[in-house]
């Protein structure tokens, strides 16, 4: 009997509900779901309650936070890859007269833009958004508390703008945009602005006691592209797998690639804890794993999203309580069991469809001066440029088209790889952003900067 590669294994199911029910317990959460995406689709729901008779499903709906802001990021990179705008546009060329429009599209994007991390009193998340009709209520008279640029410093007034920014742009209510544009084309059918039944309570549990307070749901106003969104572990499975893939209906493999990427300068305790910022998304290296995602929160809900790219894992854990159960932990948590569990079966071995002989020819071992690098063909004409002892700089290239590849990665990343052939038509070395690389180490055949010494190579008596 064997079992489908799609479907988990009841040890892995069994360790997974284990993992969700501890939560629940030792958080002390009036309920909590969770949702574990592989191979591009829900593989497993579970959910904790402690109502008799009323265990919640995908399709109950909880109060998201701050996942809001990854969808707000979505919209406005959709604007980019339109060319309607440009990251390093600053905010004033689109959006004039906020006293914040030195900040730049992508300064905004990643929290490096200096804003303050809240609005002025009374707090946001507890009080109308009626309290603040526009963006000078939003912002305050002292918008700006760090230089731009200079140090990631998390902004809700920050998305607050990039939601007007794509109103402005758009000609229509972020809301509305954003149905439209992301939550229609991806099915995302239980992810709202509003909620609608069956939705949970938002509860603040007793710091000492075992008993419950009611949460206010304000409407955040103008402050909703940064954390106003209900959704559910269904429609947010469904997201992970977009954010994993993109879609070419709402954004492409690449651009949610870059969404991915750090975009965030790391303080010490950043780097020493592994964690950073892309654009719209939380990066974190967390036990020999890249993590990507986003957490929330609002009075009454917590909320995460954890995606490993790598094991083509990804977790969805919600809780309807203000505090208590570290939910990026256990959507961490969920994401290691199930990758550790079953590892991710790769792909069989597959021989090109097709091969460039002069590409071909490029094929093999190459010296940048002592250090020996393998260049290897891949799909689609690239190739990679990797250290032969495993340390080093290595990157994959893009193929141009005419004979050059630009760096993907790393070091090398934007710069260009390109053959130096000789008269007769023969490789002399490679170029890589002034690096020579040679078949052998110095060879003299080549142009090596410096030139070789003419006694070559010999040893010491």
């Amino acid at each position: 009997m064997t079992t489908s590669q799609e479907e988990l294994l009841p040890g892995t199911r069994r360790a997974l509900l284990h993992r969700l029910a501890v939560a629940q317990s030792e958080g002390r959460a009036p309920s909590m779901v969770a949702a574990v995406v592989r191979d591009g689709r829900a593989v497993w729901h579970g959910a904790r309650t402690s109502v008799d008779g009323q265990m919640p499903d995908e399709n109950v709906q909880y109060r998201i936070g701050s996942i809001t802001k990854t969808f707000t990021a979505v919209l406005v990179l959709r604007l980019r890859d339109e060319g309607v705008l440009d990251l390093g546009d600053r905010l004033e060329k689109h959006l004039p007269g906020t006293r914040a429009g030195e900040a730049t599209i992508a300064e905004l994007l990643a929290h490096t833009s200096g804003l303050a991390a809240e609005s002025p009193a009374p707090w946001w998340e507890r009080s109308p958004g009626s309290l603040r009709p526009e963006l000078a209520d939003v912002l305050g008279d002292h918008p700006f508390l760090h230089p731009a640029g200079r140090r990631f410093h998390y902004s809700n007034p920050g998305y607050t703008l990039l939601g007007a920014l794509v109103e402005r742009l758009r000609a229509a209510p972020w809301e509305e945009v954003l149905r439209r544009e992301v939550l229609e084309p991806i099915g995302l059918d239980r992810t709202r602005v509003r909620p609608s039944s069956p939705r949970a309570g938002g509860w603040a549990v007793h710091p000492w006691a075992d008993v419950l307070l009611p949460e206010p749901a304000e409407d955040l106003g103008r402050m909703a592209p940064a954390g106003q969104l209900w959704s559910t572990t269904g429609d947010l499975a469904r997201f992970a797998v977009f954010l994993a893939q993109g879609d070419e209906r709402v954004l492409s493999e690449e651009t949610v690639r870059e969404m991915r990427a750090p975009a965030a300068p790391a303080e010490a305790a950043d780097v020493a804890q592994g964690v950073t910022y892309g654009l719209g998304l939380q990066i974190q290296h967390c036990d020999g794993r890249l993590l990507v995602g986003h957490s929330g929160s609002l009075p009454g809900f917590l909320a995460n999203l954890t995606l490993s790219v790598a094991d083509d894992v990804g977790a969805v854990v919600l809780a309807n309580c203000t505090s208590g159960p570290l939910l990026s932990t256990v959507g961490a948590d969920l994401v290691r069991i199930v990758a550790e569990a079953e590892p991710r079966i790769p792909e069989p071995w597959r021989p090109l469809p097709e091969v460039d002989p002069v590409v071909l020819e490029l094929a093999g071992q190459w010296y940048w001066g002592t250090y020996a690098f393998g260049l290897r063909l891949t799909g689609g004409g690239g190739v990679t440029l990797e250290p032969l002892s495993g340390k080093g700089r290595g990157a994959r290239f893009r193929a141009n088209g005419d004979g050059t590849w630009t760096g993907l990665e790393g070091y090398y990343a934007g710069e260009l790889l390109r053959p130096v052939r000789r008269a007769d038509g023969s490789v002399s070395h490679l170029d890589l952003g002034s690096f020579v690389f040679t078949r052998q180490p110095y060879d003299e055949t080549a142009e090596v900067p410096g030139g070789v010494d003419p006694e070559g190579w010999r040893g010491i008596g």
